[in-house]
């Protein structure tokens, strides 16, 4: 019979062909043919097709087949001589495949009477279907191939996969209907209890995982989903209440996953997923100063991401990975100030980006991306080159790409944050151009936004940071238009506010080093004010002796600067910041913009007269 000739003959029960924009459905569609048990009353039935067996396993694609096949022609022609069946995902991009029609005809030509099953993705019949999978009948009229229509509205996913279920063993589709309904209530039921359980379960999965093959390959596609989540959702709730030393044994816990693992023979996806944990596990290092440390994740995400893109270029998501390895390292190189090679870095990332908006111009997730671009190259033109003209340009550029990525996405929150971003930029440029009246609506601007976010999510510690470097800005643009109470009131705030936030996350010394420029920021106001008052200015001035402020060279100065400015307004003169500013003057007499808050170190240091004895007194207040 037909059934035993194909039994003898066969490996897969199908091979599904399908065109590279088709890719994703075509990946979920093996996953659940795969994946379906047939009613135990059916196993062992002889068909046309052969034995139906409890699962229709192997079924080939040649992503999971062939992931690194050496002559792909040669082996796509052995799949399809031992394929039972083929089903042809059909679409106008997979019509228009070359591809997907050479396979539909060398299965018809090595198979004239085995089976061929259209899977309706989207489009009508006559614009999706290949012209290779006609057939004609006995009368030579032309013939449509049995079809499952997925498209909203016809079939759907659940009866679509049943008639493919069907078709590729052999039965009855009624056989199947009544059966999957029951199925699936108990598969609810049922994922609903492990989806509670799978998180504790990672680790005896991946150990069960190394025991068989089989095993494996279900293991990892649970294993996986968790290591996402990590990346995903848990991130951002670690994030969002200030817990860094738990958000990065996370990542050492996930990044362990793949440690144990053969990386050879790792699949795409999960060669991505692991350069995604570097890239935050990096990140965090980035927080804590460890430059060293960061930049090695950064460069071994690289190398996987470089590999991955070069392999497919074209494919949108390893632009996007490999877009987010060169934007790591040249972050590294703009805090260690290599801006020669942050630049090209930024560069290279902004070419990637304006790659995915090029492909897919309405995209939210690439629009976000251009904005980055743009923000990052702005960033370096205001705080390095200090070019606040092309900083302007490209700050304005990148609200633009965030708003219509907003349109797309509105009320998400994450875009919203990234806009307040914006605006802060913005303000920074307008501000050293001149144009106070601007800066401040943007300012405003951007702590409005802020405290949207924040009211909808008070306990929210990432936002609640977030929103003090806005009274710096506003704080900088009062005092430049006399406004010295506004000032004072604001950073007041502001510095008390950053002190409590900073106490629940001691690790995070960037933000340390923002309450300290509140603080100093605050000193300033208090002077401008007039006489200080020693206890208050000595409280502030006690941050400086922190690591945090240790660490950064521009935080030193700055403590140096206004530990002067209070000894000559108070008459208590300050040896340490006498002899800092001494040994310093050189270098300080150079900096006109400093790198975070663009202030001007040489003229201050020039009313200081930092090279001599009159540092102590006879000293003007700098208004920044």
């Amino acid at each position: 019979m037909a059934g035993d000739a194909v039994d003898a003959a066969a490996h897969y029960w199908a091979f599904i062909s399908y065109s590279h924009k088709d890719a994703a459905f075509g990946q979920r569609l093996h996953r659940r043919l795969e994946s379906y048990y047939v009613p135990r009353r059916l196993v062992g039935r002889t068909t046309r097709q052969g034995v139906v067996p409890r699962r229709l396993a192997p079924i080939f694609l040649d992503r999971e087949e062939l992931p690194a096949a050496a002559d792909l022609s040669t082996e796509v022609r052995a799949a399809l001589a031992r394929s039972r069946s083929l089903i042809v995902v059909c679409s106008p991009d997979g019509a228009a495949s070359p591809w997907v029609s050479r396979e539909v005809e060398l299965f018809r030509s090595l198979h004239p009477d085995r089976p061929i099953f259209a899977a309706i993705r989207n489009g009508d019949p006559a614009q999706s279907f290949p012209a290779a999978l006609y057939g004609n009948g006995p009368a030579g009229e032309r013939l449509e191939p049995l079809a499952a229509d997925f498209r909203p509205g016809r079939d759907g996913n659940d009866l679509g996969r049943l008639k493919l279920i069907a078709g590729i063993a052999g039965l009855g589709l009624d056989e199947l209907s009544q059966r999957d309904a029951q199925r699936y209530r108990q598969r609810v039921t049922a994922i609903t209890v492990i989806s509670l359980i799978a998180v504790l379960a990672m680790a005896g999965l991946t150990l069960a995982a190394l025991r068989a093959r089989k095993e494996a390959d279900r293991q990892r596609s649970e294993a996986e989903g968790l290591v996402e989540y990590m990346l995903t959702d848990l991130r951002d709730r670690l994030k969002g209440v200030g817990r860094l030393d738990v958000m990065t044994a996370v990542n050492q816990r996930a990044l362990n996953y793949y440690r144990d693992q053969d990386l050879a023979s790792l699949p795409v996806d999960s060669l991505g997923r692991r350069a995604r944990i570097l890239h935050a596990m990096g990140a965090d290092d980035e927080d804590r100063d460890d430059y060293d440390g960061a930049l090695k994740k950064f460069l071994e995400a690289k190398r996987t991401t470089a590999a991955l893109l070069a392999a497919a270029p074209n494919d949108p998501q390893r632009i996007f990975d490999h877009a987010q390895s060169e934007y790591w390292v040249a972050s590294v190189d703009t805090h260690r100030r290599q801006f020669e090679s942050a630049i090209e870095g930024m560069q290279r990332y902004a070419a990637l980006a304006h790659r995915l908006v090029a492909i897919d111009p309405q995209n939210p997730k690439w629009q976000m991306e251009a904005g980055y671009a743009a923000s990052n190259l702005g960033t370096i033109e205001i705080r390095d080159a200090y070019d606040p003209v092309k900083a302007n340009l490209n700050f304005s550029i990148a609200l633009q790409y965030f708003q219509a990525a907003l349109r797309s996405k509105p009320g998400n929150t994450e875009i919203i944050d990234d806009i307040a971003d914006g605006y802060s930029w913005l303000c920074t440029s307008q501000r050293a151009l001149g144009h106070y009246d601007e800066a401040r609506a943007s300012c405003l601007r951007e702590a409005s936004l802020l405290q949207g976010l924040l009211s909808k999510d008070p306990k929210n510690a990432e936002d609640a940071r977030d929103i003090l470097p806005s009274a710096i800005g506003l704080a900088r643009i009062d005092l430049k238009q006399g406004r010295i109470a506004d000032a004072k009131r604001r950073l007041t705030k502001a510095f008390a506010d950053g002190v409590r936030l900073s106490a629940a996350d001691p690790e995070d010394h960037y933000f340390a080093q923002e309450v300290i420029a509140i603080g100093l920021f605050l000193i300033d106001a208090i002077i401008q004010g007039g006489k200080p008052d020693v206890g208050q200015t000595e409280t502030i001035l006690s941050w400086c002796q922190t690591a945090a402020a240790k660490g950064d060279q521009e935080v030193m100065d700055y403590c140096a600067v206004d530990r002067a400015r209070v000894a000559a307004a108070t008459g208590h003169p300050d040896v340490s910041a006498i002899d800092y500013l001494k040994q310093n003057h050189a270098r300080l007499d150079t900096i006109r913009h400093s790198q975070r808050w663009g202030i001007d170190f040489s003229q201050i240091c020039s009313q200081l007269h930092c090279s001599t004895e009159q540092v102590s007194r006879g000293i003007s207040v700098t208004k920044h």
